[in-house]
């Protein structure tokens, strides 16, 4: 595993990784890999302290089932981590994680043994009296010590031969520097000399308390060992508890560890999904400094990158398998959420020239035995960077066109970089294969480190050349021997290229404005909407207020009196007249940026949500407005017509014949095949072949090569003005 987070140049993102474990262990997260999701995304809610440092306790594990007596580091090892799980169990977790933590049932002789111990791991007071009172006796036998040095320090007889009046520990001793000569004063061992030619020396006075000192720490070991024996007993009781914690101990730490580092810089966790599309939305490989986000669609069975030298060609192909890499290990990195990546059960990298001298291997026999290895995997994606490195290009063409539909067939899924356009050509026409050209700045002369899917691009080996310092001369002399035709045929990809880019563009403002539109939709909707309500509001009010009209008509019909008769008609006449029909004005539909009148002030608006619109007046103002009070300032803007067409002209010279005359048979349909190739990309419809009559053999394998090629839709013998039965008209 180590060998593929090198070739993918992940192996710095994997140590800074693993410095949050809290004991060294390898990044693979054995088990439900859909579980430990959940619990992760679950923790990563909570806020908790991470565990301590811990040591490896595999060898201490089997030290107790073999009966054996831990050390006292050894048994606060397991202390740290059951106090630990401890602190786990009274934390205030939910869901899953609480089920977790109430499973694991500390037993209560374990809990006790965690008030054995103090924060350095050192016995506490009261635990035993026995190994108190040396510990006392130990501590007083120092002071004491300390006391007799600070004696002969302050002693008039001795000091003439110290250089210093300070103690000095050498050897684990308290020790004084003193000159030569000292022995005439002080009885003392000389413990070792400085490089000044002083002794530091052990009076005798000083060698009993020390004496004493060892034996006092003696019997302080026997009384650890006395202890550290009834833990190692309680210990094997408990045995399969401790493995049983162990195990668990390494779950939460890949948990914690997985957590606290996709705090850094917001790191996301993208879940493997069920099937082998990938599409990466947003993603920066951790090896790249202020790297630029890629997105790539990877859904077809392979990827062929093509385009500019040092373009981020091989940068692409190690971002989409770090993706998969990091994703099948749960490993955070920077992607969009959105991403997704599929399950692979193996993730090869082909990447380096595998050319040995040892082994008598040279590149392309290497790359071929890498190969020969594939067609036995199933559930892999293999990158492979340069596929036609080692051999001749066009022979690597044709046999690696079909060892990639072999590939393809047993469900394998590749990602190939090459600068080679005939293996691109031929894989073009192939469904599952998905096409990407490393994009070049024509203007400044260098990559851009962006890409185009769905074409092929030019390699840019001369502009490359100049680029990186050689000479001009040289260059236009090599174009020279590269060829004019090959030259227009670069040109054509790059035109290729650049009107796939301008088609790209369009459509993507095609996509603004028709969301505009369905923007514009749902306001006039919106509006209808709210018109009839405002419609129904007065169609009632009418209906009322001509209802009372009636009534006091028909009280007048009714009165005897002609007084009181005029007097229902004069209020009935008059509700009549104070009936008013609203006009209801047409709103109009307005756009983001279009000059409009509202009340006295003009303005622009700057944004539309629903039926309100946000004006920027001409004081400099911000208003909201609904959009049936506003009326056009001027003329009505006029909304031209979107029309994209993308069309690509053929190219006006180029080669439409191919003279076979005096040619061996393979060598003729050699050159057939690569014309007729040459002829397909620039789009010609037909084209014509001399073979000559002769003695019909190359006429005969010139007919047999047209009957197989795919492309060739017929062919029919020459007009006698174009050579007759010694040429061929080939329709394409």
């Amino acid at each position: 595993m180590q060998e593929i987070f090198k070739k993918l140049d992940l192996v710095d993102y994997a140590e800074s990784f693993m410095a949050f474990f809290a004991r060294k262990k390898e990044v693979v997260l054995e088990g439900d890999i859909n579980i430990h999701y959940k619990m992760i995304k679950e923790l990563s809610t909570y806020e908790f302290k991470p565990p301590l440092e811990v040591q490896s306790l595999d060898n201490a594990l089997m030290l107790i089932q073999k009966q054996g007596i831990l050390k006292l580091d050894d048994i606060f090892e397991f202390i740290k981590i059951i106090h630990y799980f401890l602190y786990l169990k009274n934390a205030k977790f939910d869901g899953k994680l609480q089920e977790w933590f109430e499973k694991i049932i500390i037993p209560s002789e374990m809990i006790e043994l965690t008030n054995y111990f103090n924060e350095k791991g050192e016995l506490k007071k009261g635990i035993n009296e026995e190994y108190d009172a040396i510990s006392h006796a130990i501590y007083s036998n120092k002071e004491s010590i300390k006391q007799a040095l600070y004696k002969l320090i302050n002693n008039s007889k001795l000091r003439p031969y110290l250089v210093d009046s300070q103690i000095h520990f050498v050897n684990s001793e308290e020790t004084l520097l003193v000159r030569g000569g000292f022995n005439h004063v002080l009885k003392a061992s000389v413990i070792h000399r400085s490089a000044s030619g002083f002794f530091y020396i052990l009076p005798h006075t000083i060698s009993e308390l020390k004496q004493k000192e060892s034996n006092l720490k003696n019997k302080q070991e026997e009384i650890v060992l006395k202890i550290c024996k009834e833990i190692s007993s309680l210990f094997e009781k408990n045995l399969l508890f401790l493995k049983f914690l162990n195990k668990e101990f390494d779950r939460f730490d890949h948990y914690q560890a997985r957590v606290f580092f996709a705090k850094i810089n917001d790191k996301n966790f993208i879940l493997p999904s069920k099937g082998n599309a990938c599409k990466l939305i947003g993603f920066k490989h951790p090896a790249l400094h202020d790297a630029k986000s890629i997105s790539v669609d990877f859904s077809k069975a392979v990827l062929m990158i093509t385009g500019v030298n040092a373009g981020g060609k091989t940068m692409m192909l190690k971002s989409i398998l770090s993706a998969v890499l990091l994703s099948k290990y749960l490993l955070p990195y920077h992607a969009q959420e959105e991403s997704i990546i599929g399950s692979f059960k193996n993730i090869l990298a082909v990447l380096d020239d595998p050319q040995n001298v040892k082994n008598d291997i040279s590149t392309f026999a290497g790359r071929m035995v890498e190969f020969s290895k594939l067609f036995s995997k199933k559930e892999v994606i293999v990158g492979v960077d340069e596929i036609e490195l080692g051999t001749d290009s066009d022979e690597a063409a044709s046999l690696f066109k079909v060892i990639i539909e072999e590939l393809i067939a047993k469900d394998i899924k590749i990602i190939i970089t090459t600068h080679h356009k005939r293996l691109a050509a031929l894989m073009a026409a192939n469904e599952n294969v998905e096409l990407m050209a490393a994009l070049y700045d024509e203007e400044n002369r260098k990559p851009t480190y962006e890409f185009l899917q769905g074409t092929i691009g030019r390699s840019y080996a001369f502009e490359t050349a100049a680029r990186y310092g050689i000479p001009i001369g040289i260059i236009k002399k090599a174009k020279e021997v590269y060829g004019e035709d090959k030259d227009r045929l670069n040109e054509l990809i790059q035109r290729s290229s650049d009107l796939e880019r301008e088609y790209k563009t369009k459509i993507l403002k095609l996509d603004e404005d028709i969301e505009n539109y369905e923007r514009l939709t749902r306001n006039l909707k919106e509006q209808k909407e709210s018109l009839d309500a405002h419609i129904y509001t007065e169609k009632s009010k009418l209906h009322r207020e001509y209802y009372d009209a009636k009534e006091e008509a028909k009280k007048a019909i009714k009165a005897k009196k002609v007084e009181e008769s005029h007097q229902h008609l004069n209020i009935a006449h008059k509700k009549v007249v104070e009936i008013k029909t609203p006009t209801v004005k047409e709103v109009e539909a307005f756009n983001v940026g279009d000059r409009v009148k509202y009340q006295s002030s003009k303005g622009e608006i700057l944004s539309i949500k629903g039926n309100k619109a946000f004006i920027l007046n001409d004081l400099g103002m911000r208003v909201q407005v609904n959009l049936a009070l506003l009326q056009r300032s001027g003329n009505p803007v006029k909304v031209p017509s979107k029309k994209v067409s993308v069309s690509v002209q053929k190219p006006e010279t180029g080669k439409i014949s191919l003279d076979l005359h005096g040619q061996r048979s393979d060598e003729a349909i050699e050159n057939l095949d690569k014309f007729i190739s040459d002829a397909l990309i620039a789009g010609f419809d037909e084209v014509l072949v001399y073979h000559g009559i002769g003695s019909g053999k190359l006429s005969y394998a010139v007919k047999k090569y047209l009957d197989a090629h795919p492309k060739v839709k017929g062919y029919s013998d020459a007009h006698p003005s174009s050579g007759g039965f010694g040429a061929k008209v080939i329709q394409l």
